[in-house]
Parts: structure tokens; sequence; C-alpha cells
């Protein structure tokens, strides 16, 4: 998941089209391509998923009962966390008044899908929050920090579902909790494209924080 700083015209972004959700500039296409890379990843999540748990032929299992759980899971976990990350982008450039809209990356929407199917893993890039209009690199640095952060925020959320008492709410609560700290780290990688190049480029030291934050959050994982 990226940012891109671009003029307007490569993407469609129209201020007039009056569609707001929750208060938020948006159009339909940015809809309908946020929709699919949820869709599309929360089924390739459902399918590893359900690949490691099961050890048999994917194909015939796919549109199992256990497959539509582990789908409507990985569309809780990921897809929250792939949504909000990329919302998160998205008002922050807002509110430095520039034009941001979230466009999916088909082909790599694609690419992702052949992998987890016939690989069993995956590196997914479903798109990017296309922004419109000059930032310096401090604002450039805060756009990019926001998608990691509200990851992080998220997993301490999910985090409650804990004392939840429902059957799946502790299995949602760890995965919920796990991937969005590793969407979190992972964004924060300092190069190429991924919002860690921005927020090292703005500040380094605000980069090693949330590396180590990052870090430390990842640690149950690695000794439990």
């Amino acid at each position: 998941m990226k940012v891109r700083r671009t003029p307007s015209h490569p993407f469609e972004m129209r201020r007039k089209s009056g569609l707001h959700i929750l208060g938020i500039p948006s159009s339909r296409t940015e809809v309908a391509d946020i929709v699919k890379a949820w869709f599309v990843i929360s089924f390739i999540f459902a399918m590893l998923n359900f690949r490691r748990g099961m050890g048999v032929n994917l194909f015939a299992l796919l549109f199992t009962t256990g497959f539509i759980r582990e789908f409507v899971i990985a569309g809780i976990t990921v897809g929250v966390g792939f949504l909000l990350h990329e919302l998160a982008h998205k008002i922050m450039a807002q509110r430095y008044g520039c034009m941001a809209e979230f466009r999916s990356d088909d082909m790599m929407l694609i690419v992702a899908m052949v992998m987890a199917f016939f690989l069993g893993f995956v590196f997914i890039a479903p798109g990017a929050t296309m922004i419109a209009g000059r930032v310096r690199p401090e604002q450039s640095g805060k756009i990019a920090l926001a998608g990691p952060l509200v990851n992080l925020l998220i997993a301490v959320s999910f985090l409650a579902l804990i004392f939840v008492p429902l059957p799946a709410a502790s299995e949602i609560a760890l995965k919920g909790y796990f991937i969005n700290v590793f969407l979190a780290t992972f964004n924060m990688i300092p190069f190429w494209f991924f919002d860690g190049k921005k927020v090292w480029t703005w500040n380094r030291g605000i980069w090693l924080g949330m590396i180590v934050v990052c870090i430390a959050m990842m640690v149950p994982f690695f000794i439990g």
C-alpha cells in the first residue's frame, strides 16, 4: 500500500462529484476500487489461511462453509486494516488541501491471487492512495505515517474482542492484532514506494520510533 503524489489529470478525481461518505469527499470510482480491493484481499488471505489449515485440494474446498468463515474473518481483520490505512492517507492529504482517492492496481491483484492460489504465499500491493497537489516533505511524511499509525491503533482495538463471549471473538482479536501490526511494520520499510521511505526522508527519528514500536508489538508472536 503506497501513496503517490501526482498531478490531477492522470486519474479521475472530481471535486464536483458531490459524493461524500461520512463527510469525506469521494467518488463512485473510488468506492468501487475499494470494494474490489477489499474483496480480493479478503479472498486471498482466506485462501492462505484455509490452505494451511486443511492440507487437501484447495479447489475442492474453496466454497465450503469453512472457507466462507475464513473469508468473513479476513474481511474483518485484513479488510478493515486495509480500508482504514488508505482512509488515513486520504484524510491527511485532504487536510493539506490535496485531492486524494484510492485506486486499485488490478494487475497486482491478479498476480497476488495467482501467487496465493498456486504458491501458497503472496506479496500484495492492492493499489494506492493517489494524491493530487503540492505537499512539502514534512506533509508527505505525515500523510505516509498516518496509514501505519492507524494500523497500530486498530491492532490494539482488536485486542478488546478477547473479552467478548463469542466463539470466534478471540480468533478475530488475535488475527486482527497480528495482521495490523504486520501491515504497519511492512509499510514502514524505508525504500521504494513504501510509506517508510517518505517518513524516513521527513524525519528519521520518528521513523525509528515507529519501527521500535512495531517490533515491540510483534514480540509476543515470536516468543509465544
